[in-house]
């Protein structure tokens, strides 16, 4: 059994008007919804326990998914009556992803990464939190990110002050961290996880397939042109 959460509550503002009439993990691209082919690569790779964080229309998400039966999996959600932030997310959602890691990923976001070899790296930050504290994958930086974030790579660790790369915005992650973040504080991943990367606890890879995150209604068209062919 292993568990993952799945953030889908951002508002999305830069894909209006099309998030005015849903959330933006349930636009289309390819026949399925984003949220879909995440939630069938993570099965695909042994993560049936799954949690999916909602605000803005979260109902329609959790009409759309259910219980996670179809997709064999188990699926329970997380609230927000005010959309908290990445890290202020997992935070909110820990009592329903227990105490031991879990990897957490992006609901809009299209990407071929087998999930399924995130598992040594729940088992690894499971068996040594205090030298592993998180494992993040990274891509290179797409055209609309070209400085990159403010993380790069250094023999399998994350690192800053060396060549920039782009968060893959999924990864995994031990609970511990999360239990200092008061429940209901609105709190970004980043800076607020850098202290551990400067700490050189969080291990990381580079993924150089397939990949895509979806910010404006272009990049969604781009999308579902490129997997309906």
């Amino acid at each position: 059994m292993a568990r993952a959460l799945i953030l889908a509550a951002g508002r999305g503002e830069r894909m209006r008007p099309l998030t005015d009439r849903a959330p933006k993990p349930l636009l289309v691209a390819g026949g399925k919804t984003l949220l879909a082919w995440q939630v069938e690569r993570l099965v695909a790779g042994g993560f049936d326990e799954l949690v999916i964080n909602h605000s803005h229309l979260g109902a329609q998400i959790e009409q759309a998914m259910g219980d996670g039966t179809r997709f064999g999996a188990r699926i329970r959600y997380s609230h927000e009556p005010v959309a908290l932030e990445t890290a202020g997310g997992v935070a909110q959602a820990l009592p329903l992803l227990g105490d031991a890691p879990f990897a957490v990923v992006s609901g809009d976001i299209y990407t071929t990464f087998d999930y399924g070899t995130l598992r040594r790296h729940v088992e690894a930050i499971a068996r040594d939190p205090q030298a592993t504290i998180a494992h993040l994958v990274m891509v290179p930086n797409p055209p609309w990110h070209a400085a990159g974030d403010d993380m790069g790579l250094a023999d399998g660790r994350i690192v800053r002050g060396r060549e920039r790369l782009t968060y893959a915005s999924f990864g995994v992650f031990h609970p511990a961290p999360f239990r200092d973040v008061a429940p209901g504080s609105r709190l970004k991943m980043f800076p607020w996880a850098y202290a551990f990367v400067d700490a050189g606890r969080v291990s990381g890879e580079l993924f150089g397939g397939d990949w895509d995150n979806i910010g404006t209604p272009e990049q969604l068209a781009a999308l579902d042109a490129r997997l309906s062919r």
